[in-house]
């Protein structure tokens, strides 16, 4: 099969209206629509729903008429139906599972018209935000109509590493010879032809070929030719193993998965996926020392694949967030228990020859796991999985104390909370039937944001599930939550469904380690879901315990939706404090909502061992002062000593170091002496402008390494600091906004709009990292956050200028493409 790219060209409305607007897929409608206030608005950072349609006028390619032709879907959120020339073709209800639309008796060579409904008016119908309509890529596949090489059909697997060995099946659609080339860039490794009768089976022997890891990321290419059709598949050799006195075998060595969970949205996108974004997300996970991704709380991209094949990350891809028991009254839970195993189906196929991807998760925090009915689903999901595919092991993410509180029917999810939550004098009304219009005509104004506003503002709804544990974890603390989680009862409530799988997935649980590690020999454990504060206490809980396999905080990155989850801030970034429509990020996350490093990642790095000593340093403007409180953002500290206007402000200073001993010295005097508790030593002293010094000492008091910090000048100046030298076309180029001295060093109190205008490219996202952001990201003018903005832009042109003006002067910019 050989497929072209089919995003362009167009159009989408709201469904029923004619407010035909051009787009280029991806697409996210949701970020286009107005943000107010609802009892569970929250959970999607305050977006209105809506129905949508697209359509596409096209004439079929001149190579693939005649053809068999096969429309690809990668990701439409959600409730989708493809439409081509006005017939039904198919239907997807699940928003993250790709799917395909078969066209080959309805497409015709001239005047098709091809729309796209899609529904997401069913509010609330998440935990977090999904973005609204095709938001990933879209491709027109083609083959001979006889004889092809069938979708999805070229499956490798590792079949040993000395001598280098892989398996290749190929399954195709009439029968005759097919032709395999396994590649090194231009070196052929291996070459043979063999019959198929429907499917045709390779043991490709690969002399000299390494295998594939995350610290190097070898890939090779299978070349397949098959009559006429030809695809190429890059793969990469890799097995894995559990072994109860070795841990996580990859290639035949332990590796511990040092992770992050990651929700699908790019930042300032929206929900919208590239390539070039999945490879910066990758990269910037890489750069704090994560080798792992979870994908929280759905199946990944096929771009987020390539690029954690690429750049060397595990992905431990996940199915779903509910099972039978509903979350949110509109979720997918009333699906799941008819489409579980077409949707992992879809999964596996997806997923199979990826080397990145190294186990599959079931669910997260489903609390059907705390009962008869859960704990027999759990076996069957983990079967459907080993059925598809018998090369990975099986998890599912389960918050330990919760399941307790669910047994005791405690702020338990229930379909009836569920119905209870969304019927609120401020929901939106339910999605009723509306005939399309397929036809482009006058357009008519839609209905302002204003209108769907009910009187005054609703009333909060109870929290359960996940919120109430969030909830919880707000008010006592994280260490809380991990405490509880020690005591039997979770144990009692938990075992069951453990035994279910091939690893257990504790979400908040990392006290239970060491005695469950004794108590269950035959359990293999995962951190599925931690503080990013709890870093350094697995690693050495894990180091002579070969049965914890790996920890994954929450969140690499911060992401829209799940707002103030993490967030503390003071009020000058933040109007209040109340959980309304102004507000738009979770706040936490290692990296914040621009990919920019902060302190979570400056201690991340020392732990995972990317440096050897870091400073970080809370804001010294509000120094004593009561902020927003939120156990998923432990460290709210920046890389920055200056504070300018400070002096004589008491500060408290941050330095990461796995040395025993840290002195600070600030313009050559040390200040204090601390002794290592978890890599984390704190120093209260008082702000001074200059220099800022943290010295790691050994146990002889031996220096061992040293950091510096050092004050800004008192000019200030916009800086446009593009993250490419170069940029290819119709790519994506990042170009970070900062205010600086002239030399270049970061003013985290300098504060005030940019605005930003292109030249040679369109502006896709413009904004900062501030959780409370009432703007959005589709303006072309940003207030700073500590000092920092980002501006993205699509690359259309030979080169690319991107200008700024702000109340500290103008600055611009000029990137080539490539």
């Amino acid at each position: 099969m050989r497929k072209i790219g089919f995003n362009e060209g167009f159009r989408y409305a709201h469904l029923g209206a004619e407010d035909w607007t051009p787009v280029r897929i991806p697409h996210d409608a949701m970020l286009e629509e107005p943000r107010e206030y609802s009892p569970y608005g929250h959970n999607n950072g305050f977006f209105r729903g809506g129905d949508y349609i697209y359509r596409k006028e096209f004439d079929l390619p001149e190579q693939a008429s005649g053809k068999y032709v096969c429309l690809e879907f990668e990701g439409v959120y959600h409730r989708s139906t493809v439409n081509l020339n006005g017939t039904d073709v198919v239907s997807e209800y699940n928003g993250y599972i790709g799917f395909y639309a078969d066209v080959t008796d309805l497409v015709k060579a001239r005047g098709n018209v091809l729309t796209v409904t899609v529904r997401n008016s069913d509010q609330p119908n998440s935990r977090w935000y999904t973005g609204s309509g095709i938001y990933r890529p879209v491709w027109l596949w083609y083959g001979d109509r006889e004889k092809r090489i069938a979708m999805n059909g070229i499956r490798i697997r590792t079949l040993s590493l000395a001598p280098a060995e892989a398996e290749v099946r190929v399954r195709t659609v009439g029968n005759g010879p097919v032709t395999l080339r396994i590649a090194d860039g231009g070196k052929t490794l291996f070459t043979c032809t063999t019959e198929s009768s429907g499917e045709a089976v390779f043991r490709a022997s690969l002399p000299g070929a390494e295998p594939w890891s995350a610290g190097n990321p070898r890939l090779y290419t299978a070349e397949v030719r098959f009559g006429d059709d030809e695809e190429t598949v890059e793969f990469g050799l890799r097995t894995l193993e559990l072994d109860k006195e070795k841990g996580f075998l990859v290639n035949g060595k332990r590796e511990l998965l040092l992770g992050a969970c990651m929700h699908a949205d790019n930042g300032l996108l929206g929900m919208k996926e590239y390539e070039d974004a999945a490879m910066r997300k990758v990269r910037i996970l890489k750069s704090a020392g994560y080798n792992a991704i979870r994908s929280a709380h759905h199946p990944v991209s096929k771009a987020m694949l390539a690029a954690c094949d690429r750049l060397g990350m595990y992905i431990v891809d996940e199915y779903t967030d509910m099972w039978y028991i509903h979350k949110n009254k509109y979720d997918y839970a009333a699906d799941v228990p008819e489409r579980y195993e077409e949707d992992i189906r879809a999964l596996v196929e997806k997923d199979y020859s990826h080397p990145s991807v190294v186990m599959y998760s079931s669910g997260n925090e489903v609390s059907e796991t705390a009962e008869k009915r859960g704990v027999e689903f759990t076996g069957t999901l983990t079967d459907v999985f080993h059925r598809l595919d018998d090369t990975r092991p099986v998890t599912c993410g389960i918050n330990i104390f919760f399941n307790f509180l669910a047994s005791l029917k405690v702020g338990y999810y229930s379909d009836e909370k569920a119905e209870a939550a969304a019927e609120d004098p401020g929901k939106q009304a339910e999605p009723q039937p509306v005939k399309a219009s397929a036809e482009p005509g006058k357009a008519k104004k839609p209905a302002k944001a204003e209108e769907a506003k009910a009187p005054g503002k609703p009333k909060k709804q109870k929290a359960v599930g996940s919120e109430f544990f969030n909830n919880l974890a707000g008010t006592f603390g994280s260490d809380t939550m991990k405490v509880l989680s020690w005591f039997p009862f979770c144990d009692w409530a938990t075992k069951k469904a453990f035994a279910k799988m091939d690893v257990a997935g504790y979400n908040y649980a990392n006290p239970r380690y060491k005695k469950d590690h004794r108590k269950y020999p035959d359990r293999f454990i995962l951190g599925a879901e931690t503080f990013i504060t709890d870093a350094y206490s697995f690693l050495k809980t894990a180091e002579s315990r070969p049965r914890i396999l790996g920890d994954f905080a929450w969140a690499g990155m911060d992401y829209i939706g799940e707002v103030a989850l993490g967030s503390l801030d003071y009020p000058d970034y933040a109007e209040d404090f109340d959980k309304n429509e102004k507000w738009l990020t979770a706040g936490t996350g290692c990296f914040d909502i621009t990919g920019q490093a902060q302190g979570h990642t400056a201690y991340v790095q020392v732990v995972y061992g990317k440096r050897d000593i870091a400073i970080a340093v809370q804001p010294a403007d509000h120094s004593g002062e009561g902020h927003m409180t939120a156990a998923w953002r432990k460290i709210h500290a920046f890389e920055s000593w200056s504070w300018n206007g400070c002096d004589g402000h008491k500060v408290l200073v941050e330095v990461f170091s796995r040395t025993p001993v840290v002195k600070l010295f600030i313009n050559g005097k040390c200040v204090g002496t601390k002794k290592r508790g978890d890599c984390r030593f704190r120093f209260r002293t008082v702000y001074e402008p200059g220099e800022i010094v943290a010295v790691g000492l050994d146990k002889d008091g031996k220096e061992c390494c040293r950091t510096a910090l050092h004050t800004a000048g008192e000019e200030t100046k916009l800086s446009l600091e593009p993250e490419q030298a170069a940029v290819k076309k119709d790519g994506l180029l990042y170009v970070r906004l900062r205010y600086t001295d002239p030399e270049g060093t970061g003013k985290p109190l300098a504060r005030g709009d940019i605005h930003i205008e292109t030249e040679g490219g369109t502006l896709l996202g413009l904004g900062s990292a501030c959780p409370y952001n009432p703007r959005g990201y589709l303006t072309d003018t940003t207030d700073t956050y500590y000092g920092e903005a980002l501006a993205v832009i699509r690359a259309e042109a030979p080169e690319v200028t991107v200008r700024g003006e702000s109340p500290f002067g103008k600055a611009s910019v000029t990137v080539k493409t490539v």
